[in-house]
Order: C-alpha cells, then sequence, then structure tokens
C-alpha cells in the first residue's frame, strides 16, 4: 500500500519528524526556492512550512494532490488561506505553541524598557562608562495595564504578579471573576492608560483594535509610562507613539512588533527610549519544537480523515454529511452573538432543532463556541479543540440541546447567551433551499427576520416611528456605504423595533455612533463576517 507523501519545506525539529511516525513517506526540500518547491509539491499529500514557503495560488495550483498545508507556526501569512479553502486544502496552524515564548518575551521587553538594557549595553561596548545615564526604574509597587487578558495577557499577568506589582486590565470579554482569579483587577481603557507606569498590549490584530492606542489616548499617558507591544503591530499607533517618545510623554518602548513587516527603517530605531526587536516572540526552540509536534498531530489527523483540532478554514473529520454544511453557519450566528452581546456571556445554550438531530450534532455547539470567540481571542485562529477552553477560562456556561421538533424551519440553530446583568441575546439562523443551501439569520432577540448572510450586517433596535429608515439611509450614504437590504421588525405599532441590514462595505465606528445617536437607538452593531 503507497504511503502518505508528506514534504518537509523548511528546517524543523527531529521531534516533528518523530511526531509524524511511520506511516507517512517523508521528502525534504527548500521551499523558499520556488524553482525547487514547485514540482517538488506536485504530488504530495501534506506540506509542512514554518515562515519562508510561500504557499499561494501558483503553488496550490500545481500541487494536484495537496490535501493538508501544515504551517509550524502561529502566522499564515504566507499562506494563501483563500485559495486553499477553494481549492479544498485544509490549512492548519499551531495557535498555542508560542503563548509562552510570547509572554516571556513581553516581560523581558519591560525590563528592558525598565532599566535600559539594549542602551546600556550598546553604550559599554562603545567603551563607554554612563552608569548615572541609564538610571533605570523599579517594577515593585508599580502599576502595570495588561491591554487584553487572553491567554497569553494572562500568563504575562501570572508573571509580572512576583514582582509586587497591581495589575490592572482592559478586556471587555473577561469576566471580572477571571480576571479576579488572576488577581488583576478590570478597569476601563482610558482608565487604564490613565493608572499604569507600564502599559503591555496583547490583543488580537482586528478591525476594532487597529489604532486603539493612538494620539488621543496617548494623551492620558503618564509621562513615566512604559509601553510595551509583542502583540501585533499597529494596535499601538506607531506615528503617534514616536511622537509621545519623542516629546517626551512616554518614557519608554519595547516592540517586537511592527504595522509593516519586515520593517527595518523605523524612526522608532533612531530613539534612545526604545527597544526594538525583529518580531522574536515565538523564536524560541521550545516553541518552535511544540510547533512543530502539533502540525504534525494535525497532519496525521487530517490524513486519516479525523477531526483536526487546529484547521484554520476546514471543518475536518468524521461528522455526518447532513450536519457538514450548517457547521459555517453555526459559526457565523457564534460571531453575530458575540457582536450583538458586546462581551461574554455567563451562560451559552446552543439549540439545535430539526431532522438534523437524528445525527451526533455535537460539532455544532464546537462551531459556535469557535465563532463566539474568534473575534475576541488573542490567539490567530480558535479551533473546535480550543474553543470549549477559551469558555472554560471565562467561567462560560455552555450547554447544548436537541429537539426533533422544529415547527417553522426543516433544521434551525440558536445561539442564546445570558450576559451578567441577566439580559438574554439570541440570535437563530438557518439554511433554506434544498440546493443551494442559503444561510440566513431568521430570529434576532426574539425579533422575527429572514435576513441572508452577507460580510457585512448591522442591527439597530429603538422606539418604533416613522422617519427612522430615512436616517438611516441618510446616513449610510453620506459614509459611502452602500445598502444591500434592510428588514424592520417591531413587537407593536408604536413600541421596540430592531432593523437589520446587509450593506456592501464596513460601516465606518464614526458613522456607527453618528446613527445610533440619531435614531436614539437602545443599541447599534456592525458585523464584519469576512
Amino acid at each position: 500500500m503507497t504511503k502518505p507523501v508528506v514534504l518537509i519545506a523548511e528546517e524543523l525539529s527531529p521531534a516533528t519528524v518523530e511526531a509524524l511516525g511511520p506511516d507517512f513517506e517523508i521528502r525534504q526540500c527548500d521551499g523558499a526556492n520556488r524553482e525547487e518547491l514547485l514540482p517538488a509539491i506536485a504530488d504530495v499529500d501534506a506540506i509542512l512550512i514554518r515562515s519562508a514557503t510561500k504557499v499561494d495560488a501558483e503553488a496550490l495550483a500545481a500541487a494536484k494532490k495537496l490535501r493538508v498545508v501544515a504551517r509550524a507556526g502561529v502566522g499564515l501569512d504566507n499562506v494563501d488561506v483563500a485559495a486553499a479553502t477553494k481549492a479544498g486544502v485544509m490549512v492548519v496552524n499551531a495557535p498555542t505553541s508560542n503563548i509562552t515564548s510570547a509572554a516571556e518575551l513581553a516581560v523581558a521587553l519591560l525590563l528592558a524598557s525598565a532599566r535600559h538594557v539594549s542602551q546600556a549595553h550598546a553604550s559599554l561596548k562603545q567603551g563607554q562608562w554612563k552608569r548615572s545615564k541609564f538610571t533605570g526604574v523599579e517594577l515593585a509597587e508599580k502599576t502595570v495595564g495588561v491591554v487584553g487578558l487572553g491567554r497569553i495577557g494572562a500568563l504575562v499577568a501570572q508573571r509580572l504578579a512576583a514582582f509586587e506589582v497591581e495589575l490592572i486590565a482592559y478586556d471587555p470579554y473577561v469576566p471580572a471573576a477571571r480576571a479576579t482569579q488572576l488577581g488583576v483587577r478590570l478597569v476601563s481603557l482610558d482608565e487604564l492608560l490613565r493608572e499604569s507606569d507600564f502599559i503591555t498590549v496583547h490583543l488580537p490584530k482586528t478591525p476594532e483594535t487597529a489604532g486603539l492606542i493612538g494620539e488621543e489616548q496617548l494623551r492620558l499617558v503618564k509621562p513615566s509610562v512604559h509601553i510595551i507591544n509583542a502583540a501585533r503591530g499597529g494596535i499601538v499607533d506607531e506615528a503617534a507613539l514616536y511622537a509621545a517618545l519623542k516629546e517626551g510623554r512616554v518614557a519608554g518602548a519595547g516592540l517586537d512588533v511592527y504595522a509593516k513587516e519586515p520593517c527595518t527603517d523605523s524612526p522608532m530605531f533612531e530613539l534612545d527610549n526604545v527597544v526594538a526587536l525583529p518580531h522574536l516572540g515565538a523564536s524560541t526552540d521550545e516553541a518552535q519544537e511544540k510547533a512543530g509536534i502539533a502540525v504534525a498531530k494535525s497532519v496525521r489527523l487530517a490524513l486519516a480523515g479525523e477531526l483536526v483540532p487546529d484547521a484554520v478554514n476546514v471543518q475536518g473529520g468524521t461528522i455526518a454529511e447532513d450536519v457538514k454544511p450548517g457547521l459555517p453557519l453555526c459559526e457565523k450566528l457564534g460571531r453575530i452573538f458575540t457582536a450583538l452581546a458586546g462581551g461574554v456571556a455567563d451562560r451559552l445554550d446552543v439549540e439545535v432543532r430539526g431532522e438534523i438531530t437524528k445525527h451526533d450534532v455535537k460539532v455544532m455547539e464546537l462551531a459556535t463556541l469557535k465563532g463566539v470567540f474568534t473575534d475576541i481571542a488573542e490567539e490567530a485562529s480558535v479551533s473546535y479543540v480550543n474553543a470549549p477552553l477559551f469558555a472554560q477560562e471565562r467561567n462560560v456556561e455552555v450547554h447544548l440541546t436537541t429537539s426533533p421538533e422544529s415547527p417553522r424551519y426543516r433544521n434551525l440553530v440558536t445561539a442564546r447567551g445570558t450576559m451578567a446583568t441577566g439580559e438574554v441575546v439570541s440570535v437563530s439562523g438557518t439554511l433554506s433551499g434544498a440546493r443551494r443551501m442559503v444561510e440566513k439569520i431568521v430570529e434576532i432577540d426574539g425579533y422575527e427576520v429572514d435576513v441572508e448572510l452577507a460580510d457585512h450586517l448591522a442591527f439597530f433596535r429603538y422606539v418604533d416611528r416613522p422617519g427612522v429608515v430615512g436616517t438611516v439611509g441618510r446616513i449610510l450614504g453620506e459614509a459611502g456605504v452602500n445598502i444591500a437590504g434592510m428588514q424592520v421588525a417591531r413587537d407593536a405599532k408604536g413600541g421596540q423595533a430592531l432593523v437589520a441590514l446587509t450593506v456592501d462595505s464596513a460601516i465606518p465606528a464614526d458613522a456607527l455612533s453618528e446613527l445610533q445617536t440619531a435614531i436614539e437607538a437602545d443599541w447599534a452593531r456592525a458585523v464584519d463576517l469576512t
């Protein structure tokens, strides 16, 4: 029997090959060399890469038998995930392989900034002995603000606690109980900026977090503050940070990530109060070994037809064929739920009704949970395996209920969450049409709707009255946003009403805020499913 072929395109730890085991034919090539890569990938079942190998549309077109691209690391910038998905190629990575390394590097940058380590080192190597020039500050009894209390942020907080600091954090998706377990006090972002002596950033890069700490926010900080970013470039506005450092409004910074990488020419590098590294967060022997072993296990599962924990694009595994089409819908319902809720629920109920419940639908709960945390988790990707862990870490009770009874729809999936305030948020969806399988939202917070899912959605709840629809159209029109579809639902004439919109492009935050004010909406939410 012919063994599946696994191509190792970059240098990986020996433990990676050991983890693959004897069931595969192992080949090797220099993935950075296109002339070598393209013929080598032609007849392989899986390819293992790091960051130098570019698996783009050209490479995927050349790979006639390829079933899995495995990135031994977190980032997927060198993999065309959309092209891989279209070609039916599963893409896996190792999203938790570097969390310890990343956390330790953040602490290293913080200490280096506090004590001018790199600057003093460079000075001494130039033959200068200037002790007084490099007087630093202690961490003890200082306030450290952690922006993003996900898995890496939590590890950083745990390590910094040993320095006898006061820990505060900003993370709207972390329950107070979880923060208390970590010895951290949750505060608003503005409060964190005002109180902190050190600020360390640990958020994913999303449209919401890009530029989160900019010119306005840097006007709130103490002039003695040190700012550390070892998460993603662009969360801290680099131009604004440069100006604050130059003008003495920020004492120091430690940077491992940049808005555009590789970054070898930045004004930041000219400043003596900046410690800058070339994105070394995952660059440890341990992280690389963990990443290699993790993706080797994923390759084994994928080529055996099993559910793959860290698949980022294609749901694999022993799932009933009737269930598979509903998994993307479940993920999107989870993402919409999170956007509507504006936080993490204390309890999440996933309800599946209809004919589909004759199969095992546990994976639909996982898919919904994956969607719930997709836009708030710090890691590059949330998987079916680690989604329950995110829920556990945030003390979210998760329950799956099923019923063969579904009066109005052949099958129906509902994500219903109970918030800490007691408020209940819900969203329901279905697949319409035996062949097209169109994804639709059919209920939001008890309001019946019939909205075909699109990349860009928006929802508003307000008191029913004339003129609201026109106002919505005017404000979005002025913002250059075209409405593709609109539906209004209400509980009674003159009562509460809900607008559901599909739009052709993302709604700018200022337009959303203006719209909410203009129609006096209880809330306004925009959802980007791209």
